[in-house]
């Protein structure tokens, strides 16, 4: 065989493998020769509070899609769980918090691993599609969340649980923890294993001993649960839960994951992948935003970016 064929081919791996950090240095790099105020430390600062939220989804999204899953229902479940956590973070006629920090938290997470859990033991155990599983969960979840709030944001919250998202320490943190825990639970861990297997062959998977339907119900109730996490962070900042955010996060979220090298087809996909597709995503929002460019085109440049992402995605496979 032509040497210059293998050659070829050899960079075409090294590429797909290792082209999204170069397109990320490219595309900061760029940012920060044409925009001055780019390349400032504040913007850095603004830049990793404004993706706190996508990554945290992203990092559950990247577990339910190597298992060549979906899941529609993160931006709603954060809306619930935002709702949910903040009526109980709440003061009283006095001034003072009645339930302290750990209940509010803690419920919050819980409202989302249930909901994520739902979404596994109907994907799981009924072997329904995941796409329109969590698509029902998706308007569910907003539904109980309007229905739980009245329609009205649930204010007046205690200071306290204000911090969480103040800044860059508290979503900065929270993000950390997150991304930490994902590559620890998928990369270092059994349960990670099967999930690459359930992604790579779910049959095969379940000949050689592996309990895919406690796997699939343990992906998409981590999912659930970091939407729960997601939902805390995102109130804090805005110092209110309310029943209307999160509209659209999971699309960000999927784009991400996709962006960063996760396969569709599942079986395929890194957590350090998906962090550089949200500082992708976020970078390139923030610098369009410091170039004037249009909201609308944003939105064109991303969906461009995500078909060449699944275009390449399929190349690699050929």
């Amino acid at each position: 065989m032509d040497t210059r064929v293998i050659n070829w081919r050899n960079t075409g791996a090294f590429f797909a493998k290792y082209g999204i950090y170069f397109a990320f240095v490219l595309l900061a790099g760029g940012l920060a020769i044409w925009s001055r105020p780019f390349r400032t430390v504040g913007n850095f600062e603004n830049i990793l509070q404004q993706i706190s939220v996508n990554g945290i989804l992203s990092i559950g999204m990247t577990a339910v899609i190597i298992t060549a899953g979906i899941d529609l229902s993160v931006g709603s479940v954060l809306a619930l769980s935002a709702v949910v956590a903040t009526s109980f973070a709440q003061v009283n006629d006095q001034g003072n918090a009645e339930h302290g920090l750990f209940v509010p938290l803690a419920l919050g997470v819980l409202t989302g691993l249930a909901c994520g859990a739902v979404n596994g033991v109907l994907i799981a155990k009924r072997r329904l599609a995941p796409f329109i599983v969590t698509l029902g969960m998706m308007t569910v979840a907003r539904g109980l969340a309007l229905v739980y709030s009245h329609g009205e944001p649930e204010i007046n919250l205690t200071a306290t649980y204000d911090t969480i998202g103040e800044g860059l320490t508290g979503p900065g943190v929270a993000l950390l923890a997150v991304v930490l825990a994902g590559i620890f639970i998928l990369h270092f861990t059994r349960f990670g294993r099967y999930v690459y297997a359930v992604g790579g062959n779910e049959l095969a998977a379940k000949v050689s001993g592996v309990n895919t339907d406690r796997i699939l119900v343990g992906v998409y109730a981590f999912a659930g649960a970091l939407a729960g996490v997601a939902g805390i962070v995102e109130s804090s900042r805005v110092m209110s839960g309310e029943p209307s955010a999160g509209e659209g996060y999971e699309l960000n979220a999927i784009a991400a994951v996709v962006i960063g090298g996760t396969s569709l087809n599942g079986g395929v996909g890194s957590m350090a992948g998906t962090i550089v597709g949200v500082l992708i995503i976020g970078v390139m929002n923030n610098g369009l935003d410091l170039l004037g460019v249009s909201s609308y085109w944003q939105q064109v440049v991303k969906g461009g970016i995500i078909v060449c992402a699944v275009m390449l995605d399929r190349k690699s496979k050929y």
